[in-house]
């Protein structure tokens, strides 16, 4: 990965979509009845894709996950069938609206293509790229998703910050951004618990601080990082020819 400079400028951000974009814990918890039963299948989920390499059907390591979790699999079918009950995380239609005025945003995500259309249409943002497991051939952590978003974007992996928390952003060359929302007591307890918690949904850090005026990429616009991989601040217009 390579290393951030105090002026380090980005061109566009990828973030994770059913983690850190879509709240699709509450969902998974409600299918499975509680927020307990939801927890522990979910950790089973990530345990069978995360080891999974190639792409398998995703409903199919949903079943596996809720059998090893000690549940039914036929409630991958019913979380299929209310996948259009996704949202996103309060927070994050206005956050990703204001990077998007400035910079190319795109997602990658752990499902079938078809299922991650969906989901990402329960965003009103539009994304430069929308990067399946499914159309990548290969599930995160490995790092086949995110060079496909780079291909696609067409910006070099150095000048993309990164919200996806997955090991897979090593291997892509890409600068990870970690990021959390504003969530009750309770939702941190069950968080902090659960294997997704090295996934953290947009949230608190002010969009203004990635996203600003700049002098190169793609959208013609660019934000910086200052060396402690904390402040983040616009990069300044390049100056204008003279006349």
């Amino acid at each position: 990965m390579p290393q951030t400079t105090d002026d380090t400028t980005y061109e566009a951000v990828l973030f994770d979509l059913l983690t850190a974009v879509l709240d699709s814990w509450t969902l998974w918890n409600a299918v499975a009845g509680d927020e307990e039963a939801g927890l522990t299948w979910r950790r089973a989920y990530l345990e069978l894709t995360y080891g999974q390499g190639e792409y398998a059907p995703y409903e199919d390591l949903v079943a596996r996950a809720a059998v090893e979790a000690g549940l039914s699999g036929r409630l991958a079918s019913d979380l299929v069938d209310r996948w259009a009950e996704l949202r996103p995380w309060p927070e994050a239609p206005e956050v990703l609206g204001r990077i998007a005025r400035d910079l190319p945003i795109g997602v990658v995500t752990n499902c079938s293509e078809r299922l991650g259309r969906r989901a990402a249409g329960a965003v009103p943002v539009g994304f430069a790229t929308v990067v399946t497991a499914e159309r990548a051939g290969a599930y995160k952590p490995r790092p086949a998703a995110y060079r496909l978003a780079l291909e696609e974007l067409g910006v070099p992996a150095d000048r993309v910050l990164s919200g996806c928390a997955c090991g897979g952003t090593t291997g892509s060359g890409c600068r990870r951004l970690r990021a959390r929302p504003r969530r009750s007591a309770r939702r941190r307890r069950s968080c902090r618990s659960s294997a997704s918690s090295a996934h953290r949904p947009v949230g608190r850090r002010d969009p203004r601080e990635l996203s600003g005026p700049g002098r190169r990429g793609g959208s013609g616009r660019t934000a910086r990082c200052s060396g402690d991989g904390r402040t983040w601040r616009p990069a300044p217009r390049a100056p204008g020819p003279r006349t």
